[in-house]
């Protein structure tokens, strides 16, 4: 039901904020508490989270959430205090708490105030709180695959800079801390100990009886999940204030040197056409560049956020998936503090979720497979961000059992996706990237988890629409790697711009590490391909009109000697221009192979910025050894 806060719509939504962000936290500390439940820091931590919450609920009146919370942070107390042992199924029903508490934000966000929590709930930490016994909680989450966002709500293409710099304009500081000014100071023995309690009316005879809180565990711990896989993207974004001061700061500069330059115009156009005037008009004019570059980087960086913020939900979610399935898996999250574009990193939300999810349940094997094969029963998946030249790396790792390629062949032909000479044609790593068709399943009964043979070709789908790529690399006993390669479409991009056939290209300069001269005479023929030796290492030449699928013109007669994450090769090129910074533009609608964006030259023309990865990759897909051996005849 709608509601009326009283006109604190505002308090509400920074309130809903800074809440959700504590109690994704809090949600994390739960997880590391499991592993360390006598640590008192982290303990208090997570106490002193609950009461945050509630003082802000009881602020707004959500009466429903400050009775959830209170009795939540007493549990908290007392296993501070060493009054209770936390043990498997209490932890169950903290988690439930939470999933609860998450829930009723949802409903505060559409504006209407949350219900009471379950009575099983209640009941639940009624019991612990009294020292009664509890029935045996089982976390078995029955939360389905997470359904993937509609193609619709994906941007195909980021903002352009109008709209960037309009969006700026518009951006207010970050909230204030409503949370911690609303919060009453804790105190012990006044507010948590057990006489504390809200009156809560409730059934006697039922307070002789263990409660029944599997269902309510299941239920909230469900819908977080389901949260987590589909959650609405945030119309707002916080940033630094720093970043900001810095770009209004430039935009101070500019506004002055833009003066001048209207100064220097008008003297000009009266006449005044002296050295003096002519080297004030070109220092100005320099002082511009500077300033424009820097403001473009200052910018980009406002809407440039840490990863961890996205990395954030997904301990919680292993967590769960682990107890439902028996295992013991600990999610290690590494590189935090990379930062990606917002936009990005929303998008990638469902992707993650799907990997994390299919690490859990089917790279890791069953506590009783891992000691058979000399295992530790603690399975370990890491999740970790790296930039790495123009690209963000992301990579999800676990020990598990590893993917074998003559099995996910057998599967493809058995579910009719390829046929039986297909698969024969397949090496190892094209029959990995089987598990990304639509309809793959090695599994052969559909469980809550998995099963459909949905959630890998959402993964691919979504990574490619934000111009991205994702490898697999897996070893049988050992476990796999999942990596996702994403270029930063909206930074400022350092390229070299070269020439094919009279037509100028961009290759991100980051892969560049030298250019040479080509001497035809030097090209060997191997395996069909042409190579140069280069400080004794065979380089493949690639020629840029063979990859593009175009006649060459002339015999190539430089170099550019690429390296990539997969690759090092010599990338064959008519001529260059020079090296530039630009700003790359998605195309709208279509997405070329090998095409990460376009850019403008000086003089105004259209440069397509390439993605050599991709280009790459599709050229090998494409059999590109042929159009190859034509360089090869041309060198003869």
């Amino acid at each position: 039901m709608s509601t009326d806060f009283g006109g604190m719509e505002d308090l509400l939504q920074d309130f809903l904020t800074e809440a959700s962000e504590l109690l994704s936290e809090v949600d994390n500390k739960l997880v590391e508490l499991e592993k360390r439940p006598n640590d008192k820091n982290l303990l208090n931590d997570i106490f002193r989270g609950f009461h945050t919450i509630k003082g802000g609920a009881g602020f707004l009146n959500v009466d429903a959430m400050v009775r959830l919370c209170h009795r939540t942070e007493n549990l908290f107390d007392k296993l501070r205090t060493l009054e209770l042992v936390l043990t498997p199924e209490i932890m169950d029903t903290i988690m439930a708490a939470t999933g609860i508490v998450r829930d009723m934000f949802g409903a505060l966000a559409k504006g209407a105030l949350p219900a009471n929590a379950p009575e099983e709930l209640i009941a639940a930490l009624d019991a612990v709180l009294e020292g009664r016994p509890l029935e045996t909680v089982v976390a078995h989450i029955a939360a389905p695959a997470p359904s993937p966002t509609p193609a619709a709500a994906i941007p195909t293409h980021g903002p352009d800079w109008d709209t960037l710099y309009n969006a700026l304009l518009g951006i207010q500081s970050a909230p204030s801390p409503v949370i911690a000014a609303v919060a009453t100071p804790i105190n012990n023995e006044t507010q948590h100990g057990p006489a504390a309690m809200e009156h809560v009316v409730t059934d006697p005879m039922n307070s002789l009886k263990p409660a029944p809180v599997k269902a309510a565990v299941a239920a909230p711990q469900q819908q977080q999940q389901q949260q987590v896989a589909a959650a609405p993207q945030e119309a707002t974004i916080r940033i630094d204030t720093v970043r900001l001061d810095q770009v209004l700061n430039l935009s101070g500069e500019i506004g002055l040197t833009k003066n001048r330059l209207t100064t220097l115009r008008t003297d000009i156009m009266a006449g005044k056409m002296d050295s003096n005037t002519l080297k004030a008009m070109d220092e100005a004019i320099s002082q511009l560049d500077l300033l424009v570059g820097d403001l473009q980087n200052a910018v980009m960086k406002t809407r440039m956020q840490p990863i961890g913020r996205l990395f954030q939900k997904y301990p919680r979610l292993a967590r769960d998936l682990a107890r439902q399935l028996g295992k013991d898996v600990e999610l290690v999250i590494s590189g935090e503090e990379t930062e990606l574009d917002k936009t990005m990193l929303e998008d990638l939300n469902d992707p993650l979720v799907h990997l994390v999810r299919n690490a859990v349940d089917h790279g890791i094997e069953t506590m009783e497979d891992r000691k058979t094969s000399g295992k530790p029963a603690k399975a370990i998946v890491e999740l970790s961000a790296t930039q790495v030249g123009d690209h963000i790396l992301i990579a999800i790792t676990d020990d598990g059992r590893g993917m074998r390629p003559d099995v996910i062949r057998k599967k493809a032909v058995e579910k009719g996706l390829i046929d039986v000479e297909t698969a024969n044609s397949l090496d190892d790593k094209q029959s990995l990237q089987l598990i990304f068709m639509p309809g793959f399943s090695t599994k052969d009964q559909v469980s809550s988890v998995s099963g459909r043979g949905v959630g890998m070709d959402v993964v691919k789908t979504n990574i490619q629409r934000l111009n991205g790529r994702i490898d697999i690399q897996s070893v049988v006993g050992e476990g796999s790697r999942f990596t996702i390669s994403l270029p930063l479409t909206l930074a400022i991009l350092p390229v070299l711009v070269v020439r094919v056939c009279d037509q100028p290209f961009a290759v991100p300069l980051a892969m560049v590490r030298e250019i040479i001269p080509i001497r035809h005479e030097q090209i060997q023929e191997v395996s069909g391909r042409a190579t140069i030796v280069v400080r004794d290492e065979i380089l493949s030449v690639r020629s840029l009109a063979s990859l593009l699928g175009w006649e060459e013109v002339q015999l190539p007669q430089f170099g550019v000697l690429m390296q990539s994450a997969e690759h090092s090769f010599i990338l064959a090129v008519d001529s260059f221009i020079g090296r530039d910074d630009v700003v790359i533009k998605p195309l709208q609608n279509i997405r070329p192979k090998g095409v990460a964006g376009a850019t403008l030259s000086g003089d105004g023309s259209v440069v397509l910025v390439l993605d050599m990865e991709d280009l790459l990759g599709a050229a090998d897909a494409d059999n590109s050894a042929i159009r190859t051996s034509r360089f090869l005849e041309k060198t003869e």
